[in-house]
């Protein structure tokens, strides 16, 4: 195994809500993965790699299999210590976070060497490999209102953009299995896909995404009751939510989690959690200082709940 070169390093990632996707199979991890769109969040996942072995997340001790793999692929014994407020399996794209973070800063403890490409090939391939995941690295990786056009990996995906950085609100009524909904039939979720695309990509604004991203749900059969009704709820509020901006809301991909533009959840009287778009993706914290106005480039999301 590689020897280390750094004491540690530590990554700051995005957090990433899919708002709809379909499912592209390959011959290789590196063709394979998802077309659709989503957000990137400021809430997001810090990940400090130093010499070791382990993964903890928020002070316990888990087990995650593609950050074990990305690791392995690099050829090192690393320790993984991360933190996030955001809640695991409820869409937020956590585990593509952790492993595309560990794997950028195991690249600088242990001088890999890599590119930040071929780092995310290898986070990309260890989530593609893992069910866990098809798109959510290559949207983290690049940040903002992400839109995947085409699949796979740096080298053979073809990614653009929604021009817009909203104010977001999210609440979570718990989890969907990623892994369970993958590994099962997905030719409707992938038609209904196909079709939220397309919609978006004829005029890729705000609303067209959040249009698209409800109309997704409904088509694939996944809306919970519990995620209707928040919904519906923000909808009714419309443009009272009290920010000027017309407010609406969709379900997260995979996740039972609505999320919304502007305040319309608060406005609903949700107790919902508030961040905004991350436009600068996955990249190293400044290692020099704890200052959040040093750290520019990697801001402090919300502490977790359990903290």
């Amino acid at each position: 195994m590689q020897q280390a070169d750094h004491s540690s390093a530590t990554a700051f990632v995005p957090g990433h809500i899919t708002g709809f996707f379909s499912a592209h199979t390959a011959t290789t991890c590196a063709r394979a993965g998802s077309r659709g769109a989503g957000i990137a969040l400021t809430d997001g996942v810090e990940v400090t790699v130093t010499p070791g072995s382990g993964l903890q997340l928020n002070g316990e001790e888990i087990e995650m299999l593609p950050v074990a793999d990305v690791c392995t692929r690099l050829g090192v014994d690393a320790a993984v210590d991360a933190t996030t407020p955001l809640p695991v399996g409820a869409g937020f794209g956590v585990s593509g976070a952790l492993t595309l973070g560990a794997a950028i800063a195991a690249n600088t403890v242990f001088d890999r060497g890599k590119t930040e490409n071929e780092l995310i090939t290898l986070a990309h391939c260890a989530e593609v490999e893992a069910g866990t995941g098809l798109g959510d690295v290559i949207a983290q990786a690049r940040g903002g209102m992400p839109i995947r056009i085409d699949p796979g990996s740096p080298s053979h995906s073809r990614v653009d953009g929604v021009a817009a950085r909203p104010r977001i609100e999210y609440i979570s009524f718990g989890e969907i299995s990623t892994e369970t909904v993958l590994a099962g039939d997905t030719d409707d979720l992938t038609r209904a896909g196909e079709s939220a695309l397309s919609h978006l990509l004829e005029r890729p604004t705000l609303g067209r995404f959040m249009t698209a991203s409800r109309g997704f749900a409904d088509d694939a059969g996944l809306v919970t009751e519990e995620v209707a009704a928040a919904i519906d709820a923000v909808a009714a509020v419309g443009d009272d939510s009290g920010d000027g901006i017309h407010s609406s809301a969709a379900m997260a991909m995979l996740g039972n989690t609505v999320f919304a533009t502007g305040r319309g959840l608060s406005a609903a009287g949700y107790d919902a959690q508030q961040c905004r778009v991350d436009a600068g993706g996955a990249r190293l914290c400044d290692p020099s200082t704890d200052d959040p106005e040093e750290r520019t480039f990697c801001p402090r999301s919300r502490k977790p709940d359990n903290e």
